[in-house]
Order: structure tokens, then sequence, then C-alpha cells
């Protein structure tokens, strides 16, 4: 059974509500006192009963003196501790039980405020994100010029897009306005600095657009629809549950790293209009990313602040990407499906990767 270790800490005046709260959330937990008038509880809490613990536990004692909540990762215990079936309602009555089935799709999710301090240090627009942005676009494009798919794959195991990508996602399904701002600058600044980059490297390099890397930059089917909202919300549900950021981000990068390389080496070669067709994949698989992440972690049961807020962010996402699903559709239907025609000697790729 999946486990966090919670200490918490708080005013000795309020040992008997924290007691009743924590007994609530968890059947194993220990009390001991600390300086200044203090009480400290160590609970051995299931991970799909941290939401509501930590939810609880800021309602009630935010505002006290000395207050604090610790959670550590849990790696064995023993003797097991049962599944708690249900879980107790507060007295004020306003909360309600878990369903059966967000128990089953929460069980193995990390809590809110643990998805936070994982994400948060993907925000910051360090020197290292942009150099690392930079140059897994440009290692990208010399792979998408030469035909090399190995050298492109590479290039996404570098690129550090996860982070910003998910946040956009995550402060769209809670509502977090910040969050989201700075999700969008991280994400918009590292697309630029490499969309710049590989726009240089294209004014000295010679590319031929008929390279099957490249063209396929440049076509949007159903089919990469399809595979960039199952890249998102594939990403959410390894994001949600601990996984690396480094190890997910792969297969958020393969849809938006590639498609930027080409964009700048198509601009910066002159090809206004194959650029064009690449940043508009961009756009697409981004659109798409959003809506199965949001989606995704609303089936997590990540609690949105406003649902209104949050529904209204949600259909504007599905609006877009109807939008740009009629506009793949209607090319198809006049026949205009590729941007470029020649011969591709039966190494088409999917244009996500």
């Amino acid at each position: 059974m999946s486990a966090r270790l919670v200490e918490i800490i708080v005013p000795d005046a309020g040992v008997a509500q924290a007691k009743a709260l924590i007994a609530e959330h968890c059947s194993r937990f220990w009390q001991e006192p600390v300086p200044d008038g203090l009480e400290k509880f160590s609970c051995v809490v299931p991970s799909r009963s941290i939401e509501r613990l930590l939810a609880a536990l800021d309602e009630n004692f935010s505002g006290s003196a000395g207050f604090s909540v610790l959670v550590l990762q849990v790696e064995a215990v023993l003797p097991e501790i049962p599944e708690l079936q249900e879980i107790a309602l507060p007295a004020s009555g306003h909360r309600k039980p878990p369903t059966k089935l967000e128990a089953f799709f929460t069980r193995d999710r990390i809590s809110t405020n643990e998805l936070y301090d994982d994400i948060e240090p993907s925000l910051e627009l360090r020197p290292n994100y942009l150099l690392t942005v930079i140059l897994s676009a440009l290692i990208a494009a010399l792979g998408m010029r030469s035909g090399q798919t190995a050298v492109v794959i590479g290039a996404m195991i570098i690129a550090p897009l996860l982070g910003p990508t998910m946040a956009m996602a995550m402060a769209a399904t809670v509502g977090d306005r910040l969050l989201g701002r700075r999700a969008m600058i991280t994400l918009v600044t590292g697309i630029l600095a490499a969309l710049i980059f590989t726009f240089l490297l294209g004014l000295f390099i010679e590319i031929d657009p008929l390279v099957p890397e490249l063209r396929n930059r440049t076509i949007v089917h159903p089919a990469d629809i399809a595979l960039a909202l199952a890249c998102g919300a594939a990403g959410v549900l390894a994001f949600s549950q601990g996984a690396s950021l480094s190890l997910v981000g792969v297969m958020i990068a393969v849809a938006l790293v590639p498609p930027i390389a080409a964009a700048g080496l198509f601009f910066g070669s002159g090809n206004v209009n194959l650029g064009i067709s690449a940043l508009f994949l961009l756009a697409t698989n981004l659109v798409c990313i959003n809506v199965s992440g949001i989606a995704t972690f609303l089936v997590q049961g990540l609690p949105p602040r406003s649902w209104r807020l949050t529904s209204g962010i949600f259909v504007i996402w599905l609006l877009i990407l109807v939008l740009f699903i009629g506009l793949v559709g209607g090319r198809i239907a006049l026949g205009a499906d590729g941007a470029i025609h020649g011969p591709s000697n039966g190494l088409e790729s999917s244009s996500l990767g």
C-alpha cells in the first residue's frame, strides 16, 4: 500500500481537535510534546487520504502560531496498515466522502501539495533551463536535417518542457492564476529562445524540405491529434504518481521540440509557409496536451478551487481543439493535407516524433 509519513505540529490548545481530524484519516499515529507549547503528531497515512487530511488541517489550523506539516515518502511499513474503507466526515459535515470511483482513481496519485513541490523548480527561468531548451532544439534540428531519428530522440531526453506544460494544465484544473501565468511565461520564453537559435542555424546551413523528418513537421493528421492527446494524458498520469520529470518529459518534448526546431529552420532558410505549418503543428500539440491534461487531472480527483473557472478554461481549450480539427479536416477534404509534395522513400514517420 502506498503511504506517507505526515508530521504535524499544532499548539497545545488544538491537540484534541488535531487528534480527532487525524483519527478520521489514518489508523496509526503517535503523539509527543515539543518545546514552546506545541504538540507533534506522527502519522502513517494512506496516499489516497493525504489530500483530505491536509485540507482539513489547513482549514482548522492555518492561522495558528507554530502550526506546520511535513509530508515524507514511506518505503515500507510493518506491520501492514489496513486500508481505510471509509473516511469519516469532519464534524462540520460539509465535505462529501469520496465515491468509490474517486477513491479508485486517486489511490495512487500524490497530493496536490506534493505536485506543487515537484513542479515548482521547473518554472524558474534559470540559465540552465534556457540553455537546455536551446541545445535540445539545435540537436533536434540537426538530427531532422540529416534524417537521423535517433539524434532527434536523444534531443527529447534533455528537453525540460514538461514542467511548464504540466503546470499549465494543472493551473487550469485547480484554477491557480499565478501558477498558470508563471507556466505560460516559462514555456513561451523557452519556445522563443529555441525558435531564435534554430532560425539562426537555418541562416547558415542548407536544408532539404523533402527530408521525411522535416516534411512530417509540416503536416497534421487526425492520428497526430490522437497521439498528442495520449501523450498529454500519459504525461499527467506519470507526473501525478511522482515519476521523475526528466523521464516523463520525453513524451511531452517529442510533441513540442521537433515542431519548434523545424519552424526555426524553415524560417531561417526562407521557407515561411513551411515554418507556419510547423508552428500550426506545435500549436495543435500544445492544445491537445492541455485538453487531455486537464481531463486526466480531473479524473484523478485534483480538486478545483472554482468549478466555474476550471470549466470555462477547459471549454476554451476544447473549442480551440475543435477549430484545429476542423482546419485539419478541411485541408484533408481539399486534398491539401501535405505542405510539401515529393518522394518520401518509405521513411514516413509520425509528425509528433
